[in-house]
Formats: structure tokens, sequence, C-alpha cells
């Protein structure tokens, strides 16, 4: 009997090796300078289209030349000069609405709404640039056509839906012989991860191409056209040998802290995206999305803070408050300098290690508020105290506790004290924004000993660019507890807009006015 089982166990490897192989070798993997190489030549096509779509609007609007020789003709000139503002806008909110993004499912029609929504801020703005600026003011006396604005937004719309949906025709085309696919597994041996498998299969438009499944640890009754892989406890090490960047879950027997575990083992670098059954919801973070793939629908999570395109205007937001601030404040800099040289003997910054966006330290600037020879032992067990949830002052009935401080610090110069209230201490830190360490709003960049600390819910402030301000600044800073602070950068990296940063630096202003938290 026992060697009866030993043939049974190598046919049945014998077997998955084989179905394996057959899996790879249907699966057509496009070299990794393909999709950019299309991505770019789809952009490009795209600012043709743009630019066609205006100057077809003038010509069928008003009839007149549009070059005169090597130039702009009289009649076009003034619209000459919104052109490129015209084709760089639609570009822009395209990228915005993550219309090139060419993997996983799609459908048609939300394809258009995207390209309808894009086209519709972008002629907004278009219209407004040229009636507030008048061709950076050249055109003073010119009266635009709105004529003109009104067909080439009908045009931009027609056009690019039309080529995207040709576009998009073309790659079902390709997906159907297996090019285009996103390397898939699934987790769990239930009936949902059999009706996956085979709807993932069967429709290969959808452009997902499942290598395997792997088990959950319960036993389940489906039937499968592709191999195990292993259990949910080599989940890593499989995704990294298949090169898997889909993940679907289908068994809500797993604990939420085993797919924690991966992640964290996986790092930011495999760029793999889990999706779960939606029977758990009541495992999954805020920041999810619903999907549908054929007739399944799926939940999307641990999705990336923000897109290319929202990560971009970020960074030129920072890049340009940043610069503005920086040229604003010089005055104040330089009197900070002189009092903190005046004060105390040392340096006039203050240079310390934080933890930025995934981990990576970085030296973070400050103006330096306490004497040089400051021992670091008392800020360290003041933060120790603060993850632990204990606060270090009590001063009286009427006073609140203060966080992650020490109370009455001996080592704060007298000019470090005001400079702690007001914030100035702080201005540096533009310098972390510029150099793209920091952003201007985040959460609070961390010091290495207090990440070291950190539980493992507590590393999800870590998703995004710590920032000189935050909602800890201006919900109360050193007045929240840590768990508080945390949940805090957790809100602001799951609800980001460009709206929220600007209202949580408007915010600021007034609780730099209160001093608050500067103790």
């Amino acid at each position: 009997m026992r060697g009866n089982s030993r043939v049974s166990s190598r046919l049945m490897d014998a077997a998955g090796k084989l179905a394996q192989t057959k899996v790879r070798s249907d699966f057509r993997a496009l070299p990794e300078w393909v999709m950019p190489l299309v991505t770019v030549g789809v952009f490009c096509i795209d600012a043709f289209v743009a630019a066609a779509a205006f100057i077809g609007a003038f010509k069928l609007r008003e009839g007149k030349p549009i070059l005169d020789g090597a130039s702009w003709s009289n009649e076009f000139a003034p619209y000459g000069s919104v052109l490129l503002f015209a084709i760089v806008v639609t570009l822009a909110m395209l990228m915005y609405m993550r219309v090139y993004r060419f993997f996983g499912a799609f459908s048609f029609m939300q394809e258009a709404v995207k390209i309808a929504k894009a086209v519709i801020f972008a002629s907004l703005l278009t219209i407004a640039w040229a009636f507030m600026f008048r061709g950076l003011f050249v055109f003073q006396e010119f009266s635009y056509s709105r004529g003109v604005f009104l067909l080439n937004f009908a045009f931009a719309l027609v056009s690019l839906i039309a080529f995207h949906w040709i576009l998009r025709f073309l790659q079902v085309r390709f997906r159907n012989r297996g090019i285009n696919l996103i390397p898939t597994i699934i987790v769990g041996l239930n009936a949902e991860a059999e009706q996956t498998v085979a709807e993932l299969e069967t429709e290969k438009h959808l452009g997902y191409r499942v290598f395997g499944v792997v088990s959950s640890g319960e036993n389940g009754g489906g039937e499968f056209t592709v191999p195990m892989l292993g259990s949910v406890a080599e989940l890593d090490s499989i995704i990294r040998e298949h090169g898997i960047r889909e993940v679907i879950i289908t068994d809500n027997s797993i604990e939420s802290s085993t797919l924690f575990d991966a992640m964290m083992q996986l790092g930011r670098k495999q760029k793999v995206e889990f999706r779960f059954a939606p029977n758990i919801l009541d495992l999954l973070p805020q920041k999810t999305s619903v999907d549908q793939i054929g007739v399944l629908p799926m939940v999307r999570l641990f999705r990336e803070p923000l897109s290319d395109a929202q990560r971009f205007f970020k960074r030129a937001s920072d890049l340009v408050i940043a610069i503005v601030a920086t040229i604003i404040t010089l005055p104040i800099w330089l009197i900070a300098a002189i009092a903190i040289k005046l004060d105390s003997r040392g340096n006039v910054l203050f240079k310390q290690q934080r933890v930025g966006m995934d981990g990576r330290n970085f030296l973070c600037y400050k103006f330096r508020t306490m004497r040089a020879d400051a021992d670091e032992s008392l800020h360290r067990e003041a933060y120790h105290k603060n993850i632990e949830g204990e606060s270090e002052a009590n001063a009286g009935d009427d006073e609140k506790p203060v966080f992650g401080k020490v109370k009455d610090d001996p080592r704060i110069t007298r000019v470090g004290r005001f400079l702690r209230r007001s914030s100035i201490d702080e201005l540096p830190q533009l310098l972390n924004v510029i150099r793209g360490e920091m952003s201007i709003v985040g959460p609070r960049p961390p010091i290495p000993y207090e990440v070291e600390l950190y539980e493992l819910w507590h590393r999800k402030r870590l998703d995004m660019k710590p920032g000189i301000t935050g909602l800890w600044q201006v919900s109360g800073r050193n007045r929240l507890t840590f768990d508080e602070m945390v949940r805090a950068d957790i809100y602001y990296i799951e609800n980001w807009s460009l709206l929220l940063d600007a209202k949580i630096i408007l915010l600021t202003l007034p609780a730099m006015f209160r001093g608050d938290g500067a103790r």
C-alpha cells in the first residue's frame, strides 16, 4: 500500500509539472519594452488627434487659411497661441483619467466615459486659458470665436473615443491569441475558485492568464484545468517564481495577516495586485475598488495610494509651492539663522535621519532648536511612551496631555522655543521637498528608532512621502495619541486629492499661529 501511494504521489507531481509546462508554453509574455513603446505611440497619436481637432474646428468655423508660408496666418495666429495649451492639457487629462492603462479588464463604455471626462475638463481649461490670457496678452483686443472651441470639443470627443475603441478592439484580438495577458494565480480550492478559473480561461479578452491555483489550507471540491502551485504559506515565493502580477483570493478563511506578511516580503517593486471575492468585505481596508471581470465581481485591495498621473500632479504642485515659499520666506531664514547663532553655539541647521516612503531613510533639515550637545535619549524615551499610548505631560487639570514630546524639555534654547511654537524651525524642510524626499502635505516623517517599534498596520503610513504638514498637524499635532495620528495619516493616504491638500495647507496657517503642540 505504501509503495502504491508513493507511485501515486509521483504521478500527481509529474502531472502537475506537465500541466505547468503547458501553462507556460501557452503564455506569450511580451518583452518589457513593448508596452511602454505602445503607450508612447498612443500618446503621440493622441497629441496629433488633439491638434487636428483644434485646427479642423477653426477651418470649419472660420474657413480661413491656417498657414502663411512657414508660419501661422494672421487669422489663425491668436488661436495658434492656444493650440499648444489645448494639446498639453488634453494629454494631461487623459493621463489623469488613466486612459493609458493597457493591462487588465476594461469595457468600451468605461473607456468612452473616461475620455469624455478628460475632454470636457480639457476643453473648459482651454477656453479659460484663451479668454483670460489671450495668447499671453499679445492678443488682448482679439475676440475669440466660441464656435471654434465648441467644435474643437466635439471633434476631440468623437475622434479620441473612436481611436481608443479601435485600439481596444485590436487589443482584444491580441489577447485572444494569448498576448498582453496578466500572469495570475487563484488562492483557494472552492467552487468560487473553479468559477473564476473557468471564466478567465474562457474569456481571454479580459486580459488574464491563470498560471495555477494555490491551496488556502481548506479542502475544496473544485475541479481545475490549471496546476496546483503550492500552499498560501508559499505565496510570496510562488509569485516571484512565476512572475505573477495578479492574485485573486476566493477563500474567506485566509487570515489577513498572512496576506500582509506576503506583501511585506514582496515589496512595492513587484507591483502585484491582490483581489478579494466580495463575500469578505469585513477584511478590506478602506481604499478599495470594485471591478467586474466578465461576470465576476471583484474587489481590488492594496492599491497604490496614487496613480502615476496623481503622483505627477502632486509632485508638480510640491515643487511650485516649495520654490515659491522658499523665495518668499528667505528673509525669515536669514533672521532665524542670525538669532540661532547669537543664542547658542552650534550649526544653524539640524540634520536628522528620518524614514520616508517605502522605508527609505533620508536627512531631514530643520533649524536647530536645541543645544548642540543635547542628548537624544530623552526624546527616544518620549517616543517609546508615545507609541505605547502614554502621555508625557500633564501640567494641570485644564491642560490636555502632550504626546511624543518631553515636558519642559531642558535641551531647547530660548530662540528654539519660539521657532518651535511658530513652526519656523520646519522651513528648511522645503529643501527636502525640492529634493523629492518629502511632500508639502503628507504623514509626519518618523525617526528610524520609532519605526522599529511599529506594528504591521502602522507601516501603512509609509506608503506616501512624509509631509511638512498634514492632518496630524491641523488635528492637534502633539495632542493626538500615536494611534490617532497613524489613523489620520492612513485616512489622508486613502482619501488623497489636490483639494484635500489645499484644505490642509489653508488650515495649517491658523494652527501655526496657535502654536499647537510646540511645548
